[in-house]
């Protein structure tokens, strides 16, 4: 499919604002139809989302999930465990550490099942989506200043909270939709062990 008629080509950029981790730009745009306009957007180091499932003998599975405040919005959001890439990290490395970090598991069994880009309109932030099992139980590593509760659920209760409107993470959503499909069969993963550092790709 030929996109040429929807591309618009940067002219020049100027940095807005340079965060701890965020920067914010404003570029000058030639649009399709030759005319030009602004376009300002964050750029985002990009970030990773576990979904980790904790089976039983008899089949059953429950999810590891997390409330934490999300100042920008002033609440308490229920989320997957999460965070950002540092710089030049491997992502199922990243993907490992944050699960490890955040609630203490480390799993046997990894698989990446796909990229999430929630605010095409105006960030350039991506989420790496994975799925974890052989879920092993230990201590957890916060950062200095972090605040979460740790947590397990059913897929029907995540559900019911999605329908009901105490999901709203835009993520999580994302890895509902996934997970709904891969226990039904309709979606399959791709398992393999956990990564080391001399293994990541």
């Amino acid at each position: 499919m030929d996109d040429r008629h929807l591309v618009e080509e940067k002219l020049s950029s100027e940095e807005l604002v340079k965060g701890h981790f965020l920067h914010a730009y404003r570029d000058i745009v030639r649009l399709p139809n030759g005319t030009t306009t602004s376009r300002e957007y964050i750029v985002h180091p990009g970030a990773v989302m576990i979904v980790p499932l904790l089976e039983d003998a008899e089949g059953g599975v429950r999810l590891v999930l997390e409330r934490q405040f999300r100042y920008p919005v002033g609440q308490v959001m229920i989320e997957f465990p999460a965070g950002k890439v540092d710089s030049g990290e491997d992502l199922q490395l990243c993907a490992q550490r944050e699960l490890l970090e955040e609630t203490g598991y480390t799993a046997s069994q990894w698989s990446h099942a796909g990229v999430l880009h929630p605010v095409i309109s105006y960030s350039t932030e991506f989420i790496d989506i994975w799925f974890a099992r052989g879920m092993t139980p230990g201590q957890r590593q916060l950062d200095h200043g972090e605040f979460l509760d740790v947590f397990t659920a059913t897929p029907t209760e995540l559900l019911q909270w999605c329908r009901d409107g105490l999901i709203t993470d835009g993520k999580t959503l994302t890895a509902a939709l996934w997970l709904q499909n891969f226990l039904s069969g309709a979606w399959l993963l791709n398992w393999h062990p956990a990564a080391t550092p001399g293994q990541a790709g």
